[in-house]
């Protein structure tokens, strides 16, 4: 009788440990998160993941997640900003010539401007071919619109800190040199102006296209 319910004990205890390790594995694989967060880094690879994953696994950074999309907002998962500044460049080599931007200071639409900057015939645009020339592992960066300046602008300090661990380029946001070109023609002087963005202040500015300032690349993330 004695040796009947030892058996069964260490059968009972069998069945306890193999419950604490299926337990232990599911608690592992929920902690794994496959989400996008603002913050997480945009590798080489085209992975997303967490800053301190990124630097355990020797991955490189490309990019910082500062916005993340709704399900409902169909305009893929999040953007992210480049680690590194494109020099000042000018936004156009001519005045007099509307470039095809849609001019709109709302639309979340930097990528179709700046394809319609790179590949307008009748100008051409410094700061376009920049962008283009440095598109790297297979990821289209841009330059943003006013609205998605906006977005970067709300969650520029945090990204700031996760672009200097990551050896990148800050965002400044001292006077002289805060002002950003965006990818948007001022509407109804498409053929003179676009807009220029202050990630310093998060105010707007006209400006003649042939005048040069700097460019902060953006991508778009779709999972």
């Amino acid at each position: 009788m004695k040796i009947h319910t030892l058996n069964h004990s260490f059968k009972f205890l069998g069945v306890l440990s193999a419950l604490s390790l299926l337990a232990a594995s599911c608690d592992e694989h929920e902690r794994i998160d496959n989400d996008i967060h603002v913050g997480y880094i945009l590798c080489s690879d085209g992975q997303v993941v967490s800053p301190d994953y990124c630097e355990q696994s020797g991955k490189e950074a490309v990019a910082v997640v500062f916005h993340v999309f709704s399900p409902d907002e169909n305009s893929g998962d999040g953007l992210a900003v480049s680690l590194k500044e494109q020099r000042p460049q000018a936004f156009s080599d001519t005045l007099g010539v509307s470039q095809g931007t849609s001019a709109s200071t709302e639309k979340l639409d930097g990528n179709a401007n700046t394809f319609s900057l790179f590949s307008n015939r009748n100008a051409g645009s410094p700061m376009a071919e920049t962008a283009f020339s440095a598109w790297r592992y297979g990821q289209s960066a841009y330059i943003p619109s006013v609205a998605e300046m906006r977005l970067l602008f709300s969650s520029r300090s945090f990204v700031n800190t996760l672009i200097e661990r990551f050896g990148g380029d800050r965002i400044s946001s001292e006077p002289d040199n805060c002002w950003y070109w965006t990818s948007t023609e001022v509407s109804g002087q498409t053929t003179v102006k676009a807009w220029l963005y202050s990630l310093g202040t998060g105010t707007m500015q006209e400006t003649p296209k042939t005048e040069t300032y700097p460019v902060r690349l953006i991508v778009t993330i779709n999972k």
